[in-house]
């Protein structure tokens, strides 16, 4: 796969995957226009993500079925749509709305790592995965930065309106330079497709148990990053949305640190690099436990956590993608719902947990999973 090529599916995947959490930095703000209560706020953030969810199990498993250029230019026009919907909506209902659409569609990331992985040799799949996937979890992480960035210069609704017009200009671009004809895809119907979706986890054990581990650290990652903007933004730290957002730059510095994992894993380190980078996610809620006492402390542990999460991340996928090559879609979208289950319980716990505990209940909140994660690795790291 060449390189350039790489590069273009990571931006892509980055701007479709940052359009689900543009809202994490802004939840106060949305509170506020919205009239919704900052106890129950998080309910953006996990209504993103359970349709997120659905669009994993229902969009991505049909790229082993249909042309994958058409799909995912399809879903992204759609996309579009929905941004615009988000960024000119007159109330909650029509916001929820939006949203929902926005995270069901923002799959389409996933339909292109499974594409990345198709179009790579073997000896250089883990690296080209571990490229793109990078891709995602930096927009994720640099959504927080441009959000707040361009709610401070143009309110919220400028983030959504913004992202739509970008959406559209990366359409373009894929639709000039991605492959116009595939490989023979598979027979089955739609129902038969999805039937075996859930075939792969009881066929794979690679799949259940690399899955639970997704749902695992992107509950913790989740923990983090849905509840940073509360303690940030309340006195005595009290910080506008740009310098909120500006934390995610510390967070983009640790993925692209972890993002040779790919590589180890072609080199048959995987097993090792799970277990380094469980105990670093467990050592870095020391100092995410300092922020309102060390602005630095947080920045040293976030860096150690995305870190952590993005070596995990690519490393699970490297090993799933070894499996079943027909059905990488389906792999990629059944690995993917545990992600955003875990990612969507990390949201509305971490909200509930600091409205009751403060940032030192989230912060233990987040070494609990962390531990359970390292647990649960040690006991079947020697199942597959």
């Amino acid at each position: 796969m060449p390189r350039p090529l790489a590069l273009l599916f990571a931006m892509t995947c980055g701007l479709a995957v940052a359009n689900i959490y543009y809202a994490q930095p802004l939840l106060d703000t949305l509170a506020g226009e919205f009239g919704i209560t900052p106890s129950s706020i998080g309910i953006v953030i996990t209504i993103t993500q359970l349709c997120y969810a659905l669009g994993l199990l229902l969009l991505v498993p049909l790229g082993d079925l249909v042309n994958r250029r058409r799909l995912i230019t399809g879903q992204m026009l759609v996309s579009v749509l929905a941004l615009i919907l988000v960024g000119t909506a007159s109330s909650a209902i029509v916001l929820f709305i939006g949203i929902a659409v926005v995270g069901l569609l923002a799959v389409v990331a996933q339909t292109l790592v499974a594409f990345a992985a198709a179009l790579s040799s073997p000896v250089e799949r883990g690296q080209t995965v571990g490229l793109v996937t990078s891709g995602i979890v930096i927009g994720i992480l640099l959504a927080r930065t441009f959000a707040g960035l361009l709610t401070d210069l143009a309110g919220w609704r400028s983030v959504y309106l913004v992202s739509a017009g970008l959406t559209l200009i990366m359409t373009g671009l894929l639709f000039r330079v991605l492959p116009r004809h595939e490989h023979t895809k598979e027979t089955l119907s739609y129902l038969q497709l999805l039937h075996s979706l859930l075939m792969l986890f009881v066929q794979e054990p690679v799949l259940r148990i690399r899955a639970v581990l997704a749902l695992l650290i992107f509950t913790a990652f989740s923990i983090l990053w849905t509840s940073l903007v509360l303690p940030l933004s309340a006195p005595p730290l009290s910080l506008s949305h740009t310098a909120i957002g500006a934390f995610g730059l510390a967070g983009a510095a640790g993925a692209l640190a972890a993002a040779r994992a790919g590589r180890l894993a072609d080199r048959g380190l995987g097993q090792r690099t799970t277990g380094t980078a469980l105990a670093l996610l467990l050592v870095s809620w020391l100092p995410i436990s300092y922020a309102r006492h060390s602005l630095i402390a947080l920045i040293f542990g976030i860096i150690i956590l995305d870190l952590a999460v993005q070596a995990v991340h690519v490393t699970n996928q490297s090993l799933i993608f070894r499996v079943r090559p027909e059905a990488r879609s389906r792999l990629t979208a059944g690995y993917m719902i545990f992600y955003s289950i875990g990612s969507a319980a990390g949201s509305i716990t971490s909200t509930s947990i600091y409205n009751y505990a403060g940032w030192s209940g989230v912060s233990l909140l987040g070494a609990v999973v962390s531990v359970a994660a390292l647990l649960f690795w040690t006991l079947t790291r020697r199942l597959y």
